[in-house]
């Protein structure tokens, strides 16, 4: 690789990993279009839809990880929720994962720009009083969680996401969990999902080693950083920040489609 193909593939890395530490998502939805549209503006080759799927499942495996360790105290991470959303967005990411083989690029685009609009008009539906809940009197409908992360884990493993993006929204909207939890869980549960997509990403041979290990490298620098920047952010400006970061990427992804 050249130097600065591999500058480049790092920054990509570290810009989406420090914002995807901040708002508790695997930092797809930020770095699929980015790996998709930026290199070619720099004169450097093209990625496929196939190969930013698979970069993308492996970095987002290795900035979950960081994420979570720097969320490891304070009594943020549910792990009822992390459990039950976690086996299931896990079974549902490696169907997708080993499934997308099968898929078109345009057929992995659109079920990405489905996701991304789902996941914006759920950001902009109010969320009030989830921020006044203590954290330990938090409860939720376990298998409304499940059956949901299930669908999630499905789509999200065939564009080589790890579904943060759908299930931040689901969390705050539908599951009413404090945006603080939301993230640090959410981190947590990407983690599970990312194993799926993963694997089946790796076996159907979609994955360019190369720049991935530059986004791994990126990701665990940046990822705690993000963490530690998100803790001292307003869980309201959290929650503008992620909601139209998500309605940019769904409308440059759905202008490319049509």
């Amino acid at each position: 690789m050249e130097l600065g193909f591999i500058i480049v593939i790092f920054l990509i890395g570290f810009i989406g990993s420090f914002i995807s530490g901040m708002l508790g998502i695997g930092g797809s939805i930020i770095k699929y279009p980015m790996l998709l549209y930026i290199p070619p503006l720099f004169g450097l080759a093209a990625f496929s839809a196939h190969e930013v799927s698979g970069i993308s499942a492996v970095q987002v495996f290795f900035a979950t990880i960081g994420g979570v360790w720097a969320y490891r105290k304070g009594g943020y991470l549910n792990k009822s929720l992390i459990v039950y959303m976690g086996v299931s967005i896990l079974i549902g990411s490696f169907i997708g994962g080993y499934g997308s083989k099968l898929m078109s690029e345009e057929g992995i685009n659109l079920i990405y720009g489905i996701l991304a609009l789902a996941a914006a008009i759920m950001m902009f539906v109010p969320k009030k009083g989830v921020d006044d809940i203590p954290l330990d009197q938090v409860t939720f409908n376990k298998w409304l969680a499940a059956g949901l992360s299930l669908i999630v884990g499905i789509g999200a493993g065939i564009v080589g996401a790890a579904g943060a993006f759908l299930l931040v929204p689901i969390m705050l909207v539908v599951l009413k969990i404090p945006t603080r939890m939301t993230i640090a869980s959410s981190l947590a549960i990407t983690f599970i999902s990312s194993v799926g997509s993963t694997i089946g990403k790796i076996t159907t041979g979609q994955v360019d080693y190369g720049p991935a290990a530059v986004m791994v490298v990126a990701s665990l620098i940046a990822s705690p950083l993000g963490a530690m920047a998100g803790k001292k952010v307003n869980t309201k400006l959290l929650q503008v920040i992620l909601a139209l970061l998500i309605l940019g990427t769904a409308i440059k992804i759905w202008m490319d489609i049509l």
